[in-house]
């Protein structure tokens, strides 16, 4: 009935937080308006939501979008390949929340072994991704690209390049916001934890606030790893299932709170 509708609107704000996230990375006094980095970032998730577009696409139009809007191409370009990152850091964070609940809910020790290795495989990985972010990756991109292309076309995005990568490095420069934006991220990603509590409360089953936390947490770790799979189909269902079963939940009502 009716109090299905309660699921989005417990959903809802993420696109706020996540566009005070993305605001946060530019330069103090030359954000753009709230309202056009909202409207950037919904469109940016409908297209790396519906897509297979492996999570890049959607992060390409949030660019262009806001260089369609008049704001310079170079700060428009570096927020998104930070704020990607800031994503990524706020997901390790989110599933290490995820794996600490899981140690309360589980007795595999070599799922949590295995869990914990994993992320920090992916906080390493990451690490280095912003390494070669400040040394310069638009630029070492567009140079492989004109090396193998030989095309004038790429020569002459050498300074383009170059102002892009002078951008990301200020956008690292400025601590206080960037940990402030990874902190409003990791809010945000707590925050879903209340869709799955409202679906499983309309679907007359409800749960505690710690299990829509921990179901939440492993499942949207689970599905994001898996970007190349659009929306995720299969991935989110099968973690809901498998993680269900570790508060005593059965297969039928966990396939449900994720359809």
């Amino acid at each position: 009935g009716w109090p299905i509708l309660l699921v989005p609107l417990a959903w809802s704000p993420t696109v706020f937080l996540g566009t005070l996230t993305w605001r946060l990375l530019f330069e103090p006094g030359h954000e753009p308006p709230y309202k056009q980095i909202f409207m950037a970032l919904w469109m940016g998730r409908a297209i790396n939501t519906l897509l297979p577009v492996a999570s890049i696409g959607g992060e390409v139009v949030k660019a262009r979008m806001l260089i369609l809007w008049g704001h310079p191409k170079a700060e428009s370009s570096a927020s998104v390949v930070v704020d990607k990152t800031v994503q990524v850091f706020g997901l390790i964070i989110w599933g290490l929340i995820g794996a600490t609940l899981l140690v309360h809910y589980s007795v595999e020790q070599d799922l949590i072994a295995t869990a914990l290795i994993g992320f920090f495989i992916l906080g390493a990985g990451t690490a280095g991704f912003v390494l070669v972010q400040k040394a310069g990756i638009v630029r070492a991109a567009v140079n492989s690209a004109h090396k193998f292309s030989k095309s004038d076309y790429f020569d002459n995005m050498k300074d383009g390049a170059d102002r892009v990568d002078d951008c990301v490095r200020s956008c690292y420069a400025r601590h206080r916001r960037l940990a402030l934006s990874i902190f409003w991220r990791v809010v945000t990603l707590l925050l879903q934890s209340a869709e799955v509590w409202a679906a499983a409360y309309v679907l007359g089953h409800p749960i505690t606030v710690m299990e829509a936390i921990f179901l939440k947490s492993l499942t949207s770790t689970l599905s994001d790893v898996a970007f190349v799979i659009p929306n995720a189909y299969g991935i989110q269902e099968g973690a809901f299932v498998v993680l269900g079963a570790m508060i005593d939940q059965s297969p039928d009502l966990m396939l449900a709170v994720s359809l």
